[in-house]
């Protein structure tokens, strides 16, 4: 808090992001954000319970336990999706450059690249855009658009 001169505190002027201009971005469908390097993909109990209630393998769906034992990996310090040898989601489809899971996916699958990591600062993204030929391409997204799915981030570390 700073005090003006009639001893009045006020809060400090923020600085403006470096998106506030906002960034260009189009998923080009590529799958390069779903594999091909390790990488963790965290999702929330209630995302799992989701994908639990509505995948089925068979005809059969999943207790908890066998949904866990199959795809999740807890090498990160909490739960994730397991990758193949390559890198790979392990519910990416390397032939069709799909996921096998889109309308369930985690939030931090459908937010990429709006993730608080990337945007931190120009150099990240500009770092993550040598892997994603989507960002600085494509329709203009708005800083208010930015913030709020900033906002939607269910992990700050993310």
């Amino acid at each position: 808090m700073l005090s003006d001169t009639n001893g009045v505190e006020s809060e400090e002027s923020e600085k403006p992001e470096w998106w506030s201009g906002g960034v260009r971005f189009e998923c080009l469908g590529c799958g390069r954000c779903c594999g091909g390097a390790p990488g963790a993909i965290f999702f929330t109990v209630e995302e799992e319970d989701r994908i639990i209630n509505n995948v089925e393998i068979n005809g059969s769906k999943f207790t908890r336990d066998e949904f866990r034992a199959l795809f999740v990996t807890n090498r990160w310090g909490r739960p994730s999706f397991k990758e193949r040898p390559n890198g790979d989601c392990v519910f990416f489809d390397a032939q069709t450059k799909k996921c096998k899971i889109y309308l369930l996916r985690p939030s931090q699958c459908a937010l990429f690249p709006f993730w608080p990591s990337v945007m931190e600062s120009a150099e990240s993204w500009t770092s993550e855009s040598r892997r994603c030929l989507g960002m600085n391409d494509g329709p203009l997204w708005e800083a208010e658009n930015i913030k709020f799915l900033l906002s939607k981030s269910p992990f700050e570390d993310l």
